[in-house]
C-alpha cells in the first residue's frame, strides 16, 4: 500500500493503514507489513503461504512534532510447512524492525550518532529521544565501531600531545607485595594537526612504549605520508617518533 502518509513516514518495510488522534492529542499510526520477504521463514528461507494468526507490536520511532507518534504494527504469524525446518511458525519482521525489537533501527542509529557526532552526552540523548541510558550507550558503541575500524585519513602533519585525565590507580600484587600501575592519569593523543582528520587515536600513558603501541598499528604507507610532527619539548615523544616516523 503506497500512499502519501506512507511516504511521509518513510519507514521501509511497512505501510500506513490509517492515522488516528487519541484523546490526549497523540497520533497513533496503524501499520501493515509491505515487504513480501517478511513471510520468508527466518530459519529455512521458505516462503509461507498459510497464516497462523495476527500480532500487534508498538515499536518506537524517531520523534515527529511536539507530541510524536505512536506506531501500532499489525503483523501476521505464519506457518512454516517445510518438512525439515525446525521452525514451525514465525512472526513477520523487516530490517527496520527486527524480531523482538522495541525500537526501529533508524531510531537506534540516530541515538548513536547523537553521541558520536553531535557531542551529546548519553543521558541527554536518552532524554531527547525518550530512551533508556543502556539503549543509547549500546547504540553509541555500535556507531563508534564504524569510526574506530575506519581507515585513517592521510596526514601530513601529525600532532602528538599528552592529556591529564582522572586519577592514577595502583594495585598491590597479593603474592609479591609490589605495587603496579593499573590506570595512568596521563593519556597520549594523536591528531591531524594540519588537515581535517581531527583526533586519530588515543592511548593510556605517555611513555615510549605507549606511543609505539599506537603507531605500530598504523600502516607503513600511512606513516611514510607524514612530512612533519608537532610535539612539545618532550624527549619521550621525540625518541618514540624518531623510531616509527621515517
Amino acid at each position: 500500500m503506497v500512499n502519501d502518509t506512507t511516504l511521509l513516514l518513510d519507514l521501509d518495510g511497512v505501510s500506513v493503514i490509517r492515522v488516528e488522534r487519541l484523546e490526549d492529542g497523540t497520533r497513533r499510526v496503524h501499520l501493515a507489513t509491505a515487504e513480501e520477504a517478511a513471510r520468508a521463514c527466518p530459519e529455512c528461507g521458505a516462503f509461507a503461504w498459510k497464516v497462523k494468526g495476527t500480532a500487534r507490536t508498538r515499536p518506537r520511532d524517531l520523534p515527529y512534532g511536539e507530541r510524536g507518534l505512536v506506531l501500532l504494527w499489525h503483523k501476521r504469524r505464519w506457518w512454516c510447512h517445510e518438512p525439515k525446518c525446525p521452525r514451525k511458525s514465525f512472526t513477520e519482521s523487516v530490517a527496520q524492525i527486527p524480531p523482538g525489537a522495541r525500537i526501529t533501527a533508524r531510531l537506534r542509529q540516530a541515538a548513536g550518532r547523537r553521541v558520536r557526532d553531535a557531542g551529546s552526552t548519553v543521558i541527554q540523548a536518552a532524554r531527547d529521544l525518550h530512551l533508556s541510558w543502556p539503549t543509547v550507550m549500546g547504540a553509541f558503541r555500535i556507531s563508534a565501531r564504524e569510526v574506530v575500524h575506519a581507515s585513517l585519513p592521510e596526514v601530513k602533519v601529525l600532532g602528538v600531545d599528552e592529556t591529564r585525565r582522572g586519577k592514577t590507580k595502583w594495585e598491590q600484587d597479593p603474592k609479591s607485595g609490589k605495587w603496579r600501575l593499573m590506570r595512568d592519569r596521563w593519556h597520549t593523543g594523536f591528531v591531524d594537526a594540519l588537515g581535517h582528520g581531527g583526533l586519530l587515536g588515543q592511548v593510556e600513558g605517555r611513555t615510549v612504549a605507549d606511543v609505539l603501541a599506537w603507531l605500530s598499528t598504523t600502516p607503513l604507507t600511512w606513516r611514510k605520508n607524514i612530512t612533519h610532527v608537532a610535539i612539545d619539548m618532550s624527549a619521550t615523544y621525540r625518541a618514540a617518533l624518531s623510531v616509527i616516523v621515517v
